[in-house]
C-alpha cells in the first residue's frame, strides 16, 4: 500500500511540475489571495526568502517544500484563474507592432493549440489605461512575454528604452531582446509616467478608454525603487519579528506555562532560529553572500586543541596606578555595556572573494579581511592598549576591525602612536550594513521584551545573537555557514566598541581602572555625565552579579 501512494505521489509531483506556472504568476496568485509570503513559506515548510527566490526566478521549487507549493499553486489557480484577453478578428495597425519572425510563443507545448498566424503582424501585449493585459496560455499559465535572464538567474539589463508593456523606460529585457520589465511587472503609467508614442497610440484606439497621445515619454522617477524596496523591508521586518513571539508562545505552551523550560527548548532552538532570521533578512539585500567561500589557511583553524590564528584584540586591562590589595578610599563601578555582540553586528564585513596583498595593497577603506601588521608601542600605561593583553611582541594576524582602530589612533585627531606596519592582508570588497536588518530585527526585539518586562524573549534573542556569532566559524553545531573571517571581524569589532568607550570615559575625566571581555569597563568619577543609563543597545548600566555584587567598591593608589 506504501508503494502504491508513493508511486501516486511522484506521479502527482510530476503532473503538477509539468504546469508549474512562471514566477510571475506564482506571485500574481499568491497576492491575488492575499497571502503573505511568510504565510506561505510556513505552510510549505520553507522560509521567506526561499518562496521570494521561486517568485522572482533566482531558482526554481525543489525538496522539501516543492510538492506542497506546486499544490498551493494549483488551488489557488483554480480559485483565481488568469483572464484571458479576447483576441480582436481585425488587427489594428495602430494597435499592434510587428512581431519578430522567429520569436516562438512561449504558451506553446505538447497539448496546446497553437493560434493562426496572423496575414502580416502579430498582436503585441501592451497595457495602461484602457488596454487590457495580455492573454495567458491556459496550460501552465505561461506568460507571452518572459524577461531575460542569465544562467544565475538574474534578470538581464542592456541599454534603456520604452517597456513593450506600459512603455515605462526599463533596462531590462525580454526574451527577445526588447525593452521588459523585470518579471514582465510593470507599474501603471499615470501621470509621473507616460507611455511611449506607439504604445500610447494602442491604447487610444482602444474604444473602452481612449488616451491623448504623447509627445515624448518620461522616465517614471527612481525615487520609486526605495521607497518599494523600503515598505518591503518594513513587511519583512514585521514578519520576522512575529517569528520570534510565535517561538516563545509555542515553547511556553509545550512548556505548560514553565518558564524554566521554555527558555532551556528556546536556547537550544536558538541556531536553527537565528539562521532562519538572517535568511529571512537577506531577502530584501542587496549584496548575495557565499557560505562556504574557499578561504586562506591563515584563516582555518591548525586544530582542535590550538588557537586560531587571528589575534581579536581582547582586553585584560588593569590601571597599574590603582591596587585592590592597597587600602584607600577612590570609588570605582563597574559598568556593564549591553548587548556588546547585538551591537557589533555593525562592522565592515567581506563580501567577495579574499585576495592576497603585499603591503598596503589592500587597505582601502570599502575593503575587508584579515592584516599581517606590526604595531606600534602603546605609551599610555593609564589607558588599554587597543592591540589587547599580548605577552608576544613581534607582527601579528589582526582583523580589519582593529587595523581600523589603529589607523585612527594613529591619525591626526588622536596621535596616541604611530600607524602599524601592514605587511600582507587577505581582503575583499565589503560593507558595513550586511547585518544590518538583522541587528535592527533582534534590536526591535529586545527593546520590546525589556518594555514588557519580558525575560524569556530576552534571554532567547541573546541567545540568537551570540550563538550566531559563535558558530558561524567551524563549528559542528551550525553547517549552514563557515566564515570564520566574520566571526573573527564582529569579535575583534566588540573589542574595538569597548576600547572606544574606554576612552570616552578617559577624555570626560573619569579614571579607567580596568577593561576586560566585551562588556566590562570599570571607571571612577560620575559616570552617568557620560553614558546614558539603561537597558538600550546605546546605554550602559551598573555591573551586578559577580564577587562585586553591589557594582561598587573602592581601590587604593599604588605608590610610585
Amino acid at each position: 500500500m506504501s508503494e502504491v501512494n508513493g508511486v501516486e505521489m511522484l506521479l502527482e509531483e510530476a503532473r503538477l511540475t509539468a504546469s508549474i506556472p512562471p514566477p510571475a504568476e506564482r506571485q500574481r496568485l499568491r497576492e491575488a489571495a492575499s497571502l503573505s509570503r511568510a504565510q506561505v513559506a510556513e505552510a510549505v515548510g520553507v522560509g521567506r526568502s526561499t518562496v521570494a527566490n521561486w517568485e522572482t526566478g533566482v531558482s526554481e521549487p525543489a525538496p522539501p517544500g516543492r510538492l506542497q507549493y506546486l499544490r498551493l499553486l494549483k488551488g489557488l489557480a483554480e480559485i483565481y484563474p488568469a483572464t484571458p484577453t479576447p483576441t480582436p478578428t481585425t488587427p489594428t495597425p495602430a494597435a499592434h507592432a510587428p512581431a519578430p519572425a522567429a520569436a516562438p510563443d512561449p504558451a506553446s507545448g505538447p497539448g496546446v493549440q497553437e493560434p493562426a498566424p496572423a496575414p502580416a503582424a502579430a498582436p503585441e501585449p501592451v497595457s495602461g489605461p484602457g488596454v487590457q493585459e495580455p492573454a495567458l496560455a491556459s496550460v501552465g499559465f505561461r506568460p507571452v512575454l518572459e524577461t531575460l535572464r542569465a544562467p544565475d538567474g538574474r534578470a538581464v539589463q542592456g541599454e534603456p528604452g520604452p517597456c513593450i508593456r506600459c512603455g515605462v523606460t526599463t533596462t531590462y529585457q525580454s526574451t527577445d531582446g526588447r525593452p521588459l520589465h523585470s518579471g514582465a511587472l510593470c507599474r501603471p503609467v499615470g501621470p509621473g509616467a507616460v507611455a511611449s508614442p506607439a504604445l500610447a497610440a494602442a491604447a487610444s484606439a482602444s474604444p473602452a478608454a481612449p488616451a491623448p497621445v504623447p509627445v515624448a515619454p518620461v522616465p517614471v522617477p527612481m525615487a520609486v525603487r526605495p521607497e518599494r524596496r523600503a515598505r518591503s523591508a518594513a513587511r519583512a521586518q514585521e514578519e520576522s519579528t512575529g517569528l520570534i513571539s510565535r517561538a516563545v508562545r509555542e515553547e511556553l505552551e509545550r512548556a505548560g506555562g514553565d518558564m524554566d523550560v521554555a527558555l532551556k527548548a528556546l536556547i537550544k532552538r536558538a541556531i536553527p532560529d537565528v539562521m532562519h532570521l538572517f535568511n529571512e533578512t537577506r531577502a530584501t539585500a542587496r549584496y548575495d553572500y557565499t557560505a562556504y567561500p574557499a578561504l586562506p589557511d591563515i584563516l582555518r583553524k591548525p586544530s582542535k586543541k590550538e588557537p586560531d590564528r587571528i589575534w581579536e584584540a581582547r582586553p585584560r586591562f588593569h590601571h597599574p596606578g590603582y591596587s585592590l590589595r592597597t587600602p584607600g578610599d577612590v570609588k570605582v563601578t563597574a559598568l556593564d555595556v549591553n548587548a556588546a555582540y547585538l551591537s557589533a553586528l555593525k562592522c565592515w564585513l567581506p563580501i567577495g572573494k579574499l585576495e592576497h596583498h603585499a603591503g598596503t595593497d589592500g587597505v582601502e577603506p570599502k575593503r575587508s579581511g584579515v592584516h599581517l601588521i606590526t604595531p606600534a608601542p602603546w605609551e599610555h600605561p593609564h589607558l588599554p592598549d587597543p592591540i589587547g593583553d599580548r605577552d608576544e611582541p613581534g607582527a601579528l594576524w589582526v582583523t580589519n576591525a582593529t587595523l581600523r582602530l589603529l589607523q585612527r589612533l594613529s591619525g591626526p585627531k588622536h596621535a596616541l602612536a604611530e600607524a602599524p606596519v601592514i605587511h600582507e592582508s587577505w581582503t575583499s570588497g565589503a560593507t558595513e550594513n550586511f547585518l544590518d536588518a538583522l541587528r535592527k530585527l533582534l534590536s526591535a526585539a529586545r527593546d520590546e521584551a525589556i518594555e514588557n518586562n519580558d525575560t524569556l524573549t530576552l534571554e532567547y534573542v541573546k541567545a540568537m545573537y551570540s550563538k550566531f556569532i559563535s558558530t558561524m566559524g567551524e563549528s559542528i553545531h551550525n553547517r549552514e555557514m563557515v566564515r570564520p573571517d566574520w566571526m573573527h571581524v564582529i569579535h575583534s569589532q566588540a573589542y574595538a566598541n569597548l576600547w572606544g568607550k574606554a576612552f570616552k570615559a578617559h577624555q570626560a575625566g573619569l579614571e579607567v581602572i580596568s577593561m576586560m571581555g566585551t562588556d566590562e569597563l570599570h571607571v571612577t568619577g560620575d559616570w552617568r555625565s557620560v553614558f546614558p543609563e539603561g537597558r538600550g543597545v546605546a546605554q550602559m548600566k551598573v555591573k551586578h552579579g559577580d564577587a562585586k555584587a553591589s557594582g561598587e567598591y573602592t581601590v587604593g593608589k599604588v605608590a610610585r
